[in-house]
């Protein structure tokens, strides 16, 4: 794990954990009475947990019983004496189950939200993920503070007394996904020449229930990648742990070992494969195992998740190497894993699907010497 970067959930040791956040920094300023602690990457580590800075240095000081400043506009956030990083980074922990992750799935992409009922107010987590919305304890003096306080997607956003509300963004999701399934024609689809005994109709359909369970949910037929336990991670692990000078050896293992744990053809494989696969010297590795990717990269999903790959390498893993984004492209380019089409719409459009805003962001940023070739490449042509 790169250095200054860890998982949002540091009870989580797994390097292909999707959720990251700046290690938190401190820096002590003044002496005597005067004396106090400055965050100076407190906007960064409260921004990957899309909160404001203001609630997680708040919260610091109701749980020091210390006086807290914010200086927004100069991005100051100072919690009043002399307190070790080591003991903030366990408050945040704390902060962090408390008003971040979700109760019920423990997925920190959640929105805080603020229902009001008669007199009483109720702090909310809306999740993303999974679709529950939990609450927070009320009791806790850090309430008092977001109520008055509300956060940016609340302002305005008060339900009225009773605490009735429209349906959110997810089920509207999931009611127009649900519509859409013609159950019939998925049926009539299905091959069911091969066995036409009572349990294997039995098996079709709950295999097609199960589908339709998956999108519900909200979730996809590869499974998570999260999970330490998923096929993903480990392969992952198995990857880093069977090193091999011989590429062309190292690859067919590779190969078979996704095919054993049956995911050779997921996108979210080849994901995996640029994160654990390269090292610092990714660029000249590329064509090494060119014909590795060539076998599993099939269609334009993995190329995607191959991009995917190299927003988390060089965001997480490497951010030493954000310059050499553009040469790191050109290899993958080179070798014809990547279309002109998709590299170009994935280069405009920040997505938070593998990384942090933030980090999308920048590996972009990064990109646009290449982008800028292939534009200029493609003039020559059209000349």
């Amino acid at each position: 794990m790169a250095a200054g970067i860890v998982n949002i959930r540091r009870d989580v040791d797994d390097k292909f954990y999707r959720y990251r956040m700046p290690l938190l920094t401190t820096k002590i300023e003044g002496k005597g009475n005067g004396i106090k602690t400055v965050i100076p990457n407190m906007s960064d580590v409260a921004r990957a947990l899309s909160r404001p800075p203001t609630y997680t240095t708040k919260f610091f000081g109701c749980e020091l019983g210390a006086q807290t400043t914010f200086d927004e506009k100069n991005d100051r956030y100072i919690v009043n004496g002399a307190h070790d990083a080591n003991r903030l980074r366990e408050l945040l922990d704390v902060f962090i189950e408390k008003f971040v992750l979700c109760k019920s799935c423990k997925n920190p992409e959640t929105e805080l939200i603020i229902l009001k009922n008669g007199r009483q107010e109720e702090i909310i987590r809306d999740c993303k993920a999974c679709g529950e919305r939990t609450g927070v304890d009320m009791r806790h003096k850090l309430t008092t503070f977001i109520v008055k306080n509300p956060p940016p997607t609340a302002e305005g956003g008060h339900t009225p007394d009773g605490g009735a509300e429209s349906d959110d963004e997810l089920t509207k999701k999931i009611k127009a996904e649900a519509a859409e399934l013609n159950t019939d024609a998925a049926l009539a689809k299905e091959d069911w020449s091969a066995d036409t005994s009572p349990e294997a109709v039995k098996q079709r359909v709950k295999a097609l229930e199960n589908g339709m369970a998956a999108v519900v949910l909200g979730g996809d037929d590869e499974g998570s990648d999260d999970d330490a336990n998923s096929p993903y991670a480990q392969l992952g692990k198995w990857i880093e742990e069977h090193q091999d000078e011989d590429a062309k050896a190292r690859s067919l293992a590779m190969y078979k070992k996704a095919e054993e744990l049956g995911i050779e053809k997921k996108h979210k494989t080849v994901t995996v494969l640029v994160q654990a696969l390269f090292t610092a010297n990714i660029v000249n590795e590329v064509e090494k195992y060119g014909a590795l990717l060539t076998k599993m990269v099939t269609s334009e999903k993995h190329q995607k998740a191959l991009l995917g790959g190299v927003e988390r390498f060089v965001g997480f893993s490497h951010p030493d190497l954000l310059s050499a984004v553009p040469k790191i492209l050109m290899a993958f380019y080179q070798i014809d894993l990547l279309d002109e089409e998709v590299v170009t719409q994935w280069g405009t459009h920040v997505s938070k699907k593998y990384v942090d805003k933030d980090t999308s962001k920048k590996v972009r940023k990064a990109s646009e010497p290449f982008l800028k070739w292939l534009e200029e490449a493609d003039d020559d042509d059209d000349d």
